[in-house]
């Protein structure tokens, strides 16, 4: 049996934004003083793929530390979640950590992804429903940023997932917000959060600029996708990848920088760049295991156990929802 003869298996529901918003926000992020195009855009087919990649990259060390945490703790996590849970993962990645999660728990009734990428979401939510045939699967394509999305309960009690540090993607106000939806759609349940750690800016900053260009690649990928979907022409040697560490802010941030004066169109607007001109396409905050917590509350869920990887790189949370 392959993947193909289960994707009738998967329960979908499709919440993914029209082509109009993915447009809308580029042209006004690109028509703004300080240019920036939101980063989830970042994940189409192609920067999905480039993103798995990244993840495997030997100076890339969230996601091989988080892993590692996962496989330790996995015990102890599910004593904690309780027998048939359901999870709901906002955001999909390659399904390697959802795996070794829903490996650890005891008996989980049920998987719920969440992602924008819709082609990656089904294709990772059918390889998991053939891997796990005793759990049903479903697959969610939506803005789990933006939207507070009604999902039917199949368990005793709802478990959110959300690895990668990709929470600090989101400014704190936002990433406030964010939780703050998720505790309204964990009602009684609890919600475990990977989060990255402030550390020596050598090893922050050699992450996101890796020797092989792989994160750079990623990077133009979305302009590549702008002249794809968007009738862009954009010529990607004449931008480049620039990501360095705001001390200020504890946070990486990451630009595409013209390389010299050009113009570019994008759905029939042309928009022109000086020589050294930043557009912003991500924000990685590096959020202390206490600020975080202080986020959580925030939001209204109640910060229970915290786990710190012996090198001190990565933090998991497990936060409990409000009834």
């Amino acid at each position: 049996m392959t993947v193909t003869d289960v994707i009738d298996r998967v329960s979908f529901m499709d919440f993914e934004p029209a082509t109009a918003s993915f447009r809308d926000d580029v042209l006004a992020g690109l028509s703004h003083p300080i240019r920036r195009i939101p980063c989830k855009y970042l994940y189409d087919a192609a920067g999905a793929a480039l993103f798995e990649r990244i993840c495997e990259l030997p100076e890339y060390y969230p996601t091989r530390t988080e892993l590692a945490m996962l496989q330790r703790l996995g015990p102890e996590i599910a004593a904690l979640a309780g027998p048939e849970a359901q999870v709901v993962e906002f955001g999909t990645g390659d399904g390697r950590k959802s795996r070794l999660l829903l490996n650890a728990l005891d008996r989980p009734a049920s998987y719920v992804s969440i992602d924008i990428s819709r082609d990656q979401l089904i294709r990772e939510a059918a390889a998991l429903a053939l891997d796990m045939p005793q759990i049903e699967v479903m697959a969610v394509c939506g803005d789990y940023t933006q939207q507070t999305l009604s999902l039917p309960t199949v368990g005793r009690r709802r478990v959110g997932f959300f690895p990668g540090s990709t929470i600090g993607n989101l400014t704190p106000v936002a990433a406030t917000a964010f939780l703050a939806r998720c505790a309204n759609m964990l009602p009684g349940g609890a919600m475990l959060v990977g989060v990255d750690i402030p550390k020596d800016i050598a090893v922050l900053e050699a992450a996101y600029n890796d020797s092989a260009g792989v994160t750079a690649a990623f990077s133009l990928n979305l302009l590549a996708r702008i002249n794809r979907e968007l009738g862009g022409t954009f010529d990607l040697s004449g931008f480049r990848h620039y990501a360095y560490f705001n001390e200020d802010q504890s946070k990486i941030e990451i630009f595409l920088i013209s390389q010299r004066e050009q113009r570019a169109a994008v759905a029939g607007r042309f928009f022109h760049f000086r020589a050294g001109e930043r557009i912003h396409i991500e924000d990685s905050y590096k959020l202390a295991p206490a600020t975080f917590q202080n986020m959580a509350r925030a939001a209204g869920f109640e910060p229970t156990q915290v786990w710190v990887d012996p090198d001190g790189l990565f933090s998991l949370h497990w936060l409990l929802a409000p009834l």
